[in-house]
């Protein structure tokens, strides 16, 4: 192959590469990838170099609704200011990226950013920092061909990509590693869900035959590279960008809970053993669309899994649940095509909606070497959520699934392996953790059962948030079930500390342990189940006999602890409250209309355990207490009313009671009078006319049949004094003087046990300086 060189010009050329698990090699003219690549001068002799990758594809695989998995690896070149970076550089759609260098053992003492140019706004995001503190790989994976990498992030469809990579001193790039990248991972299109619901950005590859950068750097007189580029006839892994072979076709993504058939059968491949408790539901790696091609080594397998280790995948938590395949799909790209690994690093990968993936093949339940946690692998199995959890904390849905993978795959190698307890692993490596914890190879140490990354490694992982978490995932892994109570009781009236019911009932409780973690509920009445119902549910109903009675929920963990709810007293009972006083009429003192005369509403309502209320159904609504027995109300004069209440007990027990009543107003005119009296007029009296008189000893009687009366006058600061005789039987002496006039003041009252025929008489007292008295009228019920 020939290159051709010019102090501004392009080195172009043909590169067909693939890659393997541990080199590359020539491909067809079917999977020819375009590499452009250049270098611009820079004072001081330092070099900035751009690459833009554009695979150059069948013209009518554009328009295909799946497309593969695809690697384009950018080389960083350094620069006088002691950095390695790439400039903006237009790119082919890539929707994860991160930066890897030459040799696995190798640290990155410095920091790694990155900027990336979004598909659908077009705008570029701020720099993004790359998490580079990653596990080195231990064991036979750790060959010669694996590359030391940061965490791939996801950044969403993008077009465009900056990087900048500077030592920690911030003046050289003599201690940065070796062969620099930035390497962009195109997920692909892999599963039919994703077809349904093809994202907004999705833009088809299309043919291109150069490429350039969007925002070039002007070229000077001189080329001195820092890093050169030697072309030959097969390209190094900073200068390529490698296209994988298609996914494997498969349905769309559904949970499996079979064994998965990712596992090549061998004659080292273990006996899956039973867990003591379910196989949550997870999604297969034909489910995520892996592309097995990419993972061509056997699995290799522990003895048994004596712990969990949670991470996160760092990167952004906005992402939508419906791309979860892709980004997994994403980083199984990542480890194996940029840091050279046999297959993706984690046994099982959680998002946010708590969809659980199958990750490193070989059989979800078996037990799985994986490369997530560096010196304990041997051990243990490694979960990771999608998201960064570094001050946001994971979701109840991702920490459920994370809960019920870890008590799974413990419940499977010894059953009193608690998810609460603690285990001791023995050491793969001398190293320190995050916490400055010093581990020695071949020593053991104690860990939790259910442990953080930071917890064997010097990292951040899974993020301070999430690891604060960790308490709430082993008590929902371990059981019993946490924050039992009943929260009502329908069908019962609660007075006190005591329920009351007719007899059918129904418990509704909550729970902070997800549903998914437990096996049942039952319903208990002193202390025996008489009613069961699955662990997702919230309620469950019974009858009770008559009689006194205790109610509780027990609540049974996958894991078979239980625990029951604080009990309840309960009485069925089906006694009806009872009227002692049906409801009465009785006249008060108030202003009287024709259409509205001032009453108090009476009665009284018992019960042989707990009465609740009692309620005015007609001729208006009302509902009162179990100790009210009065209320003041009006009533329309002459009209019959029914006055109808009902009393309840807190069992829903009721009885109504009923009564008819009509005020009637008897107008001054209507009376016997003696003495001397005054007809006066104005819209203000009763029926617009009233008697009026100051001769002592004058008087009007009114007779009627009934059982409350009322006398009705005016008042004013005048106004003189009145003896007021019932049945020939004086009662009261009224005084009508008030400090502000009144028209068709109920002043005097009396009422009745029954109704019976009665005379009301007023006399004027002739009081001196205000002898004159205005009346008008006389109201009384029948």
């Amino acid at each position: 192959m020939t290159f051709v060189c010019g102090l501004s010009g392009l080195l172009l050329g043909w590169i067909v590469l693939s890659r393997t698990s541990r080199a590359y090699r020539p491909l067809s003219l079917k999977r020819r990838v375009w590499i452009t690549l250049g270098a611009v001068v820079l004072g001081g002799g330092g070099v900035v170099t751009y690459a833009v990758a554009s695979p150059s594809e069948d013209p009518g695989a554009a328009g295909r609704d799946k497309r593969p998995v695809k690697v384009y690896d950018l080389a960083l070149k350094g620069t006088t200011s002691g950095k390695r970076e790439l400039p903006r550089t237009q790119t082919k759609q890539f929707s994860m990226l991160g930066v890897s260098w030459t040799g696995a053992t190798k640290r990155l003492h410095g920091g790694a950013q990155v900027r990336t140019r979004s598909i659908e706004t077009g705008e570029w995001t701020a720099w993004k920092d790359l998490e580079a503190n990653v596990d080195p790989l231990e064991g036979p994976e750790s060959g010669a061909g694996v590359r030391g990498a940061s965490e791939p992030l996801w950044v969403g469809p993008s077009d465009g990509v900056q990087v900048q990579v500077v030592h920690k001193n911030g003046s050289t790039s003599s201690g940065l590693p070796k062969g620099l990248q930035v390497n962009l991972v195109d997920p692909g299109v892999a599963t039919d869900a994703e077809m349904k619901a093809k994202p907004a950005a999705y833009v088809a590859p299309a043919v291109s035959d150069s490429a350039s950068p969007t925002d070039s750097v002007t070229p000077t007189d001189s080329v001195t590279p820092t890093d050169s580029v030697t072309p030959t006839d097969s390209a190094s892994p900073s200068d390529s960008a490698v296209t994988s072979a298609p996914a494997s076709p498969s349905a769309s993504a559904t949970p499996s809970t079979s064994p998965s058939t990712s596992a090549s059968p061998s004659a080292t491949t273990p006996t899956a053993p039973p867990s003591t408790v379910p196989e949550p539901p997870i999604t297969s790696r034909a489910g995520w669309g892996a592309d097995e091609s990419l993972s061509p080594d056997p699995s290799e397998y522990n003895t048994d899994v004596k712990a969990v280790f949670v991470h996160h995948s760092d990167g952004t938590n906005d992402y939508s649940c419906a791309d979860s395949a892709s980004i997994v799909r994403g980083i199984y790209a990542y480890h194996t095509q940029t840091n050279g690994w046999n297959d993706i690093g984690y046994n099982f990968l959680v998002d946010k909606c708590g969809t659980i993936f199958e990750g490193r093949k070989g059989g979800v339940d078996l037990p799985v070497l994986g490369a997530h946690t560096y010196g304990w692998n041997r051990e243990s199995a490694g979960i990771a959520v999608l998201g960064d959890y570094t001050t946001t904390g994971a979701t109840n849905a991702a920490l459920t699934s994370v809960a019920r993978i870890a008590a799974w795959k413990l419940g499977q190698y010894n059953a009193n392996a608690d998810p609460s307890s603690t285990v001791k692993l023995t050491a793969g490596a001398t190293q320190t953790n995050y916490f400055g914890t010093s581990f020695t190879a071949g020593s053991q140490y104690t860990f939790n059962r259910v442990s953080a990354h930071r917890d064997g490694y010097n990292t951040q992982c899974p993020g301070s948030s999430l690891y604060g978490q960790l308490p709430t995932i082993r008590a929902w892994a371990s059981g019993p079930v946490q924050g039992l109570k009943v929260t009502s009781l329908s069908g019962a009236g609660q007075s006190g500390a005591t329920y009351y019911t007719k007899g059918a009932i129904t418990a509704k409780w909550s729970t902070t342990t997800p549903g998914s973690l437990i096996s049942k509920f039952e319903l208990l009445v002193d202390g025996k189940a008489v009613a069961t119902a699955s662990g997702t549910a919230t309620s469950v109903g019974t009858t009770l006999p008559l009689g006194t009675h205790t109610v509780a929920v027990r609540a049974l963990h996958q894991s078979g602890k239980s625990t029951t709810s604080a009990a309840l007293n309960v009485v069925a009972e089906t006694t009806v409250p009872t009227f002692t006083t049906a409801p009465k009429l009785s006249l008060r003192t108030g202003t009287v209309n024709t259409s509205a005369v001032p009453v108090t509403l009476g009665w009284k309502a018992t019960d042989n355990t707990a009465l609740k209320s009692v309620s005015l159904l007609t001729p208006a609504t009302a509902t009162f207490g179990p100790t009210t027995t009065s209320s003041s109300r009006t009533a329309a004069s002459g009209t019959a009313s029914t006055w109808s209440m009902k009393a309840y007990d807190y069992a829903g027990n009721t009885r109504t009671s009923s009564a008819s009543f009509t005020p009637v107003i008897l107008q001054e005119t209507s009376a016997t009078k003696s003495g001397t009296w005054t007809t006066r007029s104005s819209t203000s009296y009763l029926g617009g006319k009233s008697y009026s008189s100051g001769s002592k000893a004058a008087s009007l009687t009114w007779t009627f049949t009934g059982r409350s009366a009322s006398w009705v006058a005016s008042r004013a600061s005048s106004s003189g004094q009145a003896y007021v005789y019932v049945d020939g039987v004086k009662v009261s002496t009224v005084d009508l003087k008030s400090s502000s006039t009144l028209y068709r003041h109920a002043i005097w009252t009396k009422t009745w046990s029954s109704s019976a025929k009665h005379t009301v008489k007023v006399v004027v007292v002739g009081t001196s300086g205000r002898p004159t008295i205005t009346t008008d009228g006389l109201v009384y019920i029948k």
